[in-house]
């Protein structure tokens, strides 16, 4: 529907930003941090980097948090590393990472910057990875220790927890993404999926036991589907691919049971998981007390039938390009949306139907925890980045976050992807997302220093007013 007059972000909107630990701290094997599977990943893409220096955040976190608080940040959503506090995954505990972690929340504190703090980003310890990872119910008990840990040292600091980041993209495109081994069958990776949400329901009813003032919710990919026509068949692919992407990730993490259709597919093709005695009941004991969504863009589908081709793109498959399976959905371009540099398709209006659609299924709080645009920036002469693409990016959406406030749905807040420049999970760091520009490339680290991209000013003046400035804006400059 069309509005005369649109509702107001609410007071106390959480305008944040957000990173992971293992693309932007850097400082890989200092102070005892364990490694990660990505970290000894071999075949990274032709001419990007690795994550092992990031954007030196780790050392230099006071500044980067400095330029968040003078951008006006009221949250960070930052990740802890699993393997910088527990070296092996499992073992003895690192208390320099406590101490670490413990400085930078007292910073973002000092500056009045509400820490979101997100439990597990892609960074499985290599040495539980080398066990079977996920695999193993023992992964999954290790992470519930590395919870309690993480509450019993922050849960006085820290109200706002995310469990694991994009479980479903882990599922759906890990071994892209390079958080399991590219010969893991379908079925391994149903049973990785059901052995994290046992883990994710266990942490989130120890945290309301040992914390009931702090809130916790999942945080995964989401993209609402559209069929390609209105063809029947194409409507039942579009559904099919909502359950399968979408819904089967959401009624685990939310009510606790396995949506009916993800499941029978799995039935159909034998890839259903082994299921332990009491696992249902631990995952219904899980009460999410918000729900927190990345979106990039949504997705489109046609039917499917045997002998049909699966994707336009599969080549291109990841994260955000669907690849397409035979018999359950075709995936195919939207020829009504742009593309970014990337190859992403850019859809704000479906980022609307998508906050309608998780709102309507289950009556929780939504955050954006990811949102955002990638692309080749260019720092001028005079140290400025003037990205008028991103601002119109982010402008766009949140016009559609601001829609979906008037169609009654409940948005705590919006963190965008990315604070400051990071490594891209797979183009480097020439895929760059943030409002802060770091001068470094690819394989030459310049001086890692921190500049102000145009779209730094522009976010700085929305936190101000807490409405979306003038689409005539211009940055006023006052820093050198």
């Amino acid at each position: 529907m069309y509005r005369k007059e649109l509702k107001a972000f609410p007071e106390g909107f959480l305008w944040s930003a957000s990173t992971s630990a293992y693309q932007v701290e850097g400082a890989w094997n200092e102070d005892g941090r364990g490694p990660i599977a990505i970290d000894l990943k071999e075949d990274m893409p032709e001419g990007t980097s690795d994550f092992k220096d990031g954007v030196d955040h780790y050392h230099r976190f006071k500044e980067d948090i400095a330029l968040m608080a003078e951008m006006g940040f009221r949250a960070y959503r930052f990740s802890i590393a699993w393997s910088r506090i527990i070296p092996d995954g499992d073992g003895d505990i690192n208390q320099a990472a406590i101490d670490h972690y413990h400085e930078v929340i007292d910073e973002l504190r000092k500056h009045n910057i509400e820490p979101i703090v997100t439990m597990f980003h892609f960074d499985t310890p290599a040495a539980l990875e080398a066990k079977g990872g996920w695999a193993q119910r023992e992964t999954a008990d290790a992470f519930v220790r590395f919870s309690e840990i993480l509450f019993k040292e922050y849960g006085e600091k820290v109200n706002y927890w995310l469990t694991i980041n994009e479980q479903n993209m882990m599922i759906l495109h890990g071994p892209t993404i390079g958080v399991f081994p590219a010969d893991t069958t379908e079925q391994q990776l149903n049973q990785y999926n059901h052995n994290m949400f046992v883990a994710q329901a266990k942490t989130m009813a120890m945290l309301h036991e040992m914390h009931p003032q702090a809130k916790i919710g999942p945080a995964p990919n989401i993209a609402y589907v559209y069929p390609a026509s209105s063809k029947p068949e194409d409507v039942i692919a579009a559904d099919n691919y909502n359950a399968v992407r979408n819904w089967l990730y959401l009624d685990l993490a939310v009510r606790g049971e396995y949506n009916s259709l993800a499941w029978s597919i799995m039935e159909e093709k034998g890839t259903t998981p082994e299921i332990a005695d009491g696992d249902m009941e631990i995952l219904k004991s899980a009460k999410p007390d918000f729900i927190a969504f990345n979106y990039y863009n949504t997705a489109t589908v046609a039917d499917a039938p045997f002998g049909g081709g699966a994707s336009e793109r599969s080549e291109a498959a990841d994260q955000q390009i669907s690849e397409g399976e035979e018999g359950i959905y075709k995936a195919v371009s939207n020829p009504n949306l742009g593309m970014t540099e990337f190859g992403w398709e850019i859809d704000p209006v479906g980022m609307r139907m998508t906050y309608r659609a998780i709102w309507d299924r289950y009556h929780l709080p939504l955050i954006v925890t990811e949102n955002g645009l990638g692309a080749f920036d260019k720092l001028t002469d005079d140290g400025r980045v003037h990205d008028d693409y991103r601002i119109d990016y982010l402008r766009q959406h949140l016009e559609q976050t601001q829609e979906a406030i008037s169609d009654g749905v409940d948005v705590l807040g919006y963190s965008p992807w990315s604070a400051i420049d990071l490594i891209s999970t797979h183009q480097g760091i020439a895929k760059r997302y943030g409002f802060i520009y770091v001068d470094r490339d690819e394989f030459d680290l310049k001086t890692l220093d921190r500049y102000r991209k145009d779209s730094f000013f522009w976010y700085q003046e929305l936190i101000k007013t807490n409405k979306l400035p003038a689409k005539d804006w211009k940055p006023t400059y006052s820093h050198n």
